[in-house]
């Protein structure tokens, strides 16, 4: 793509050119509106502009109109209104959408509860003690009154500063002199401030955000690799003071010496610091010599064997039953296929280790390019999504979010974004009192260590939760906050009633209001019926712009207005210690809470809204103009943070030498809440630790829907940097591709699609990839800034400074987050590339596996990241009707990739052989079930016509067999010796994949078919996260029968081969020339059919003991009866005795 400064054009010159103008699409739109409440709840909207008439309401008193600066009118310290602005904004819901205004609703309060957090929207403040003026107090970051006089007259800001400017410095109360009426001094504990940065730029927001991508005749890279650093000095040099970044380069070029070089710190060269030995973050850890050696030469003797085998079998014909023998043969060289793609890309496994205390001593710790020893990690945004708080539990997603806010990642640059595209206010209050508990909890977790920091999962432990804890006051403390714990589980599961009584009890008033202006305006005529809309009410007494539970215009589902709330503003940039008084002791206790932000996208009828992957693009969006973290984690609602140090784990692997090549750090998935005996495989370990480590030793694993760590500008479709020094393609070795002549170096070309030799995309273009918001695009470069490792060694390429990422975070403000409003319309993505290029990708219910291949097929890579501690943990669907359908929409997903462009026959040149393969074989395993059901009927069909696959059971049949037997079992003790599962894991997996086989993929496969020949699209099932309702059994769910047409094949099969089995015995039994060869072929085939399917039996009879004896009795008797009455039918011809002629009596 182009350089970066393409992108540091203003934003007057992208607006021009957007496509907002063209016809049939909306523009954005340009001013925030903020409302006032009427009497019956609802909004009348007001400009800002139409604010300065209005100055004497009450609704308005919170908000400050910004008049030009005149001689009585001085503009205050911008980073002083901005913190003012951003407690207004935290405190106000913005909504907005599809030609309507973007709306600022303040709020009163979130939940019904009191907040006292002051990051928390709603939080309870002391108001003004002017007359007529009921604005909040100035508070610090505790929340804290700051009272300028020692009077302690409670005053706000705009008041104080009419009072030092017109008053003459007189306070209010006690009518004496203001000591101090500087507002700098009093709002200190906000931090300290910013020196202006060079050329002027603190006036302006997006040039200091730009600030950081500067560039002049040598790229940051040059520089770090040649020791000139003269030409760098701009970025962190202020006048000679601390400024951006807090480093300070002397004129000398000694870092931590005085100013004139004989100060009284020790010089040291940067030179000097650049040849220290380099400590890798991360490190490979090979499979030992002796397990991966026989491992690859069993694949290649099984190779061998299996050709040979199948060789034999088509030269060796069985004339008796040739139909018989076609199937098998078919059936048989489908398998060795598909057993193939399976297992050539596990032939070069890897294990992989961080190192989290080279992570800190790099970028927490004192350095003299860092000398406060700020946190100079980069900004991780995590999204948690939801869609129906019926199905996925509104506590389950709160715990989430609490594990959350309580990660080992620094608070000033961790954000949380929560997506409810169910628009529903359960969800929201849900949302409000989790970050009212929060304030309890995450103090009381960083204060005692506490693992994991899931509030249900830590209080379920089954250990001793005393264990390692050496603090006196902990018993004391884990009384009183699993007290709390308790009373917020009160009240999260009294929601729906709570939320459900309120709107009844306003629409009731309502109503009263409607009938006494109806009697007002007609005295004597009849009454007609008051109709009013039953509509869903807040805590706050105003309607809740999403979802109704009674359903109306632009409150339904699929009809409401984007909805952003700023649940926890942004924390200080400094710790903020708590207190020893109150609840807990906190005296050393960092208090602040990483942002919370409530997104709901708008929604509208005639819209294709994409489910998950449009959600998620959705929070990408608004996410990149709130905070725009250089990294971006997903989480499913269920799935908490199990080891609160997993971000930096997989921060390890981004930030080390090369890291700035890597898309995405996947986590496995690991399950709590499964039955002990695994019946449906639903830990999936031979997956996520045989495959998924395999796939890490080529291009990386595959992306599987959560527990992913994102660099965010891969999510925007740019090329790896770099790649054309990495684009091999399978055939590059010998047809080598000829390479383009380029003026512009390849590190200033990290922003680049479709291997674009240009030096700059025409700016017309930006709009139509990313959408016309011009905070969108001018983030873009930003964000792949703070991505990049650092430059502290000449080995690494495409670095940065140290020290560049401590400057504190922007402040929100009103027209952010309107902006922000505006990205997440429904109508945003027209005519761009969401979806097709750029963020999650639209078009496949896996739209997981398809986002993670496209990375991979322009040349990104990505790794697994096992940590000793689970990363994550999640819930299953242990029942096994939900876990049947579970399955058939993955291998849906699947059939629809075959069937689409994203194929990987059709992958690029930049994908590697066996990470081609692998991908082919995700879209190709479903079609299996068409042969696997086959073959699952041949051995019933042997038995009732009394013939084999083979004509004989002759000895090189049995060796072959034996062989391929023999192989099959010695690869899997050997993955299992290096991948750490065990042997009846692997057993598990081998029966579901049986079960899956015969039920949800040849499902999957008709489901494909009918939606690319027809054009029909299959309806999405959400999978249940809620558990069973038996609360004396765990696991009640797993013996819960709920009847699917999934389970007809399988049911069939089991049916026909016991039967068959039945029939066959009696035939033998009964026939004068017993061929017992045959029968012991068709006996062993059918009872390895049996055996794979003897999980989905034992889950048809429910609960365990509760199957009556009376089913076993029938099913014998049907058994018997159908055998004798086959042998009745066909009886053997000239038999005599028990071999003989045989009749019913």
């Amino acid at each position: 793509m182009a350089s970066h400064s393409q992108f540091g054009k203003s934003r007057s010159n992208l607006s021009n050119m957007s496509d907002a103008n063209e016809p049939g699409r909306p523009s954005v739109p340009s001013k925030v509106k903020f409302s006032r409440r009427t009497n019956s709840g609802r909004y009348v909207s007001y400009s800002r502009d139409d604010l300065d008439s209005e100055l004497s309401a009450a609704d308005y008193a919170n908000y400050t109109v910004h008049i030009p600066p005149t001689p009585d009118n001085q503009i205050m310290d911008p980073s002083i209104s901005q913190k003012v602005e951003e407690q207004y904004v935290s405190n106000s819901m913005f909504t907005g959408g599809f030609n309507s205004a973007t709306k600022a609703h303040l709020m009163d309060k979130v939940i019904e509860t009191e907040t006292t957090h002051p990051q928390m929207a709603g939080s309870k403040g002391s108001s003004c003690a002017i007359p007529g003026c009921d604005a909040k107090v100035m508070s610090d970051g505790r929340g804290q009154d700051l009272l300028p006089c020692e009077c302690d007259f409670k005053i706000c800001r705009d008041c104080f500063v009419d009072a030092v400017k017109t008053n003459g410095g007189i306070c209010p109360g006690c009518k004496e002199q203001y000591k101090n009426t500087e507002l700098t001094d009093l709002v200190d504990d906000y931090g300290q401030q910013r020196l202006p940065g060079p050329e002027g730029s603190s006036g302006a927001k997006m040039e200091r955000r730009l600030s950081l991508m500067k560039s002049t005749s040598k790229s940051v890279l040059m520089r770090s690799q040649t020791g000139d650093f003269d030409q760098n000095r701009w970025l962190f040099e202020t006048s000679g003071t601390y400024g951006y970044g807090n480093a300070f380069w002397t004129k000398d070029g000694n870092l931590g010496s005085s100013k004139d070089g004989d100060g009284d710190g020790e010089g040291v060269e940067m030179q000097d610091f650049m040849n220290k030995p380099w400590r890798p973050l991360t490190r490979k850890l090979k499979i030992p010599a002796a397990i991966i050696s026989p491992y690859r030469l069993l694949i290649f003797i099984r190779v061998v064997v299996l050709a040979l085998f199948l060789t034999w079998r088509i030269n060796h014909q069985n004339e008796d039953a040739i139909w018989l023998w076609g199937m098998s043969v078919v059936c048989e060289l489908w398998f060795a296929f598909s057993w193939l793609l399976d297992q050539l890309p596990k032939l070069c496994p890897i294990n992989r280790a961080t190192d989290l205390q080279v992570l800190k001593e790099k970028f927490e710790t004192p350095t003299p390019s860092n000398p406060t020893g700020k946190s100079d990690l980069p900004g991780l945004d995590v999204f948690v999504s939801t869609a129906d708080p019926e199905k996925e539990p509104p506590l389950v997603t709160a715990n989430t979010i609490l594990s959350i806010l309580a990660a080992e990642y620094p608070v000033e640059k961790l954000s949380c974004y929560v997506s409810d595209d169910g628009g529903a206010l359960l969800t929201f209050e849900a949302m409000a009192e989790a970050a009212s508990f929060a304030n309890i909890w995450v103090p009381f977790c960083r204060k005692h260590v506490i693992e994991p920091r899931n509030p249900e999962s830590y209080f379920s432990l089954k250990r001793d939760p005393y264990k390692n804890k050496v603090k006196s006051d902990f018993v004391k403390d884990r009384r009183r906050v699993k007290r709390e714990y308790d009373e917020f589980k009160v009240r999260i599961n009294g929601l729906p009633d709570s939320i459900r009584r309120r709107s009844d009890a306003y629409n009731a008033r309502e109503e009263i209001k409607a009938m006494k202006m109806q009697r007002q305006n007609r005295d004597d005529e009849l009454l007609e019926p008051v109709k009013i809309p039953k509509a869903t009410w807040m805590a706050d007494g105003t309607h809740w712009p999403g979802t109704w539970l009674t359903p109306g215009t632009d409150h339904s589902k699929g009809d409401h207005a984007g909805i952003i709330q700023v649940m926890l503003k942004p924390p200080s940039d400094d710790p903020l210690h708590g207190v020893s008084e109150g609840f807990l002791d906190l005296t050393d206790v960092d208090i602040r809470l990483p942002l919370l932000v409530y997104v709901s996208r708008e929604k509208r009828p005639g819209y294709d809204h994409n489910k998950k992957a449009g959600a998620m693009n959705a929070l990408v969006r608004a996410s990149a103009i709130m905070s725009n973290g250089a990294f971006i984690l997903n989480l499913d609602c269920d799935h908490y943070i199990y080891n609160s140090e997993a971000m930096r784990e997989g921060m390890c692997f981004m930030m080390d030498r090369g890291g700035d090549r890597l898309c995405y750090v996947q986590f496995p998935q690991r399950f709590e809440g499964i039955d002990p005996s695994d019946r449906y495989a639903n830990h999936n370990t031979v997956f996520f630790d045989v495959n998924m480590r395999a796939l890490d030793g080529l291009m990386g694993p595959v992306y599987v829907g959560t527990g992913c760590l994102f660099r965010r500008i891969a999510l925007y479709g740019f090329d790896p940097p770099r790649s054309k020094e990495h684009s091999s393609g399978c055939c590059s070795c010998c047809f080598p591709r000829r390479k383009k002549k380029s003026h512009v170096s390849e590190e200033n070309r990290a922003l680049r699609m479709d291997d674009d030799e240009d030096e700059e995309m025409s700016l017309s273009l930006v709009p139509k990839k990313f959408g016309n918001s011009t905070f969108l695009i001018d983030s873009i470069p930003v964000a792949e800034f703070q991505g990049r490792p650092l430059a502290d060694h000449p080995s690494v390429k495409n670095g940065r400074p140290p020290g560049a990422l401590t400057i504190p975070r922007e402040l929100l403000d009103a027209s952010t987050v309107a902006e922000a409003i505006a990205v997440i319309s429904c109508w945003y993505e027209d005519k761009t590339e969401w979806g097709t290029r750029i963020g999650w990708i639209y078009g496949s219910v896996t739209e997981d596996v398809v986002t993670g291949y496209r990375m991979h097929n322009r040349g990104w890579k990505s790794v697994y990241c096992v940590t000793k501690r689970d990363a994550f943990r999640g819930t299953a669907p242990i029942n096994l009707t939900d876990r049947l359908h579970q399955v058939l929409r993955w291998a849906t997903g699947s059939v629809e990739i075959f069937f689409s462009r994203n194929n990987a026959l059709l992958a690029s040149p930049k994908m590697k052989f066996l990470q081609r393969i692998a991908y082919l074989n995700v879209g190709i395993y479903p079609f299996t079930s068409i042969f696997l059901i086959v073959y699952c009927f041949l051995p019933a069909l042997s038995l009732f016509s009394g013939q084999f696959i083979v004509q004989t059971l002759n000895v090189t049949f049995l060796i072959y067999l034996l062989i391929i037997s023999i192989t099959l079992v010695l690869l899997a003790l050997l993955e299992i010796k290096w991948s750490g599962i065990s042997l009846e894991e692997w057993w598990r997996n081998e029966q579901f994949w049986l079960i899956g086989g015969t039920s949800a993929h040849i499902a999957a496969v008709l489901q494909g078919l009918i939606k690319v020949v027809a054009g029909y699209e299959v309806a999405f099932t959400l999978t249940s996260k809620s558990g069973g309702d038996d609360v004396d059994d765990e696991f009640a769910e797993l013996y819960i029968v709920r009847w699917s047409s999934l389970m007809i094949p399988p049911i069939t099969i089991m049916m026909v081969n016991l039967i068959a089995i039945a029939v066959g015995i009696s035939r033998t039994i009964y026939a004068v020339i017993p061929q017992w060869s045959k029968l012991i072929g068709g006996v062993f085939f059918s009872f390895w059919v049996l055996a794979h399917l003897y999980p989905f039996a034992k889950g048809l009879m429910g609960r365990r003991g509760r199957t009556p004896t009376i089913v076993y009795v029938w099913s014998g008797l049907v058994a018997i009866t159908i055998s004798l009455l086959w042998v009745s039918i066909y009886p053997p011809a000239g038999t005599t005795g028990i071999g003989g002629s045989f009749s019913f009596p």
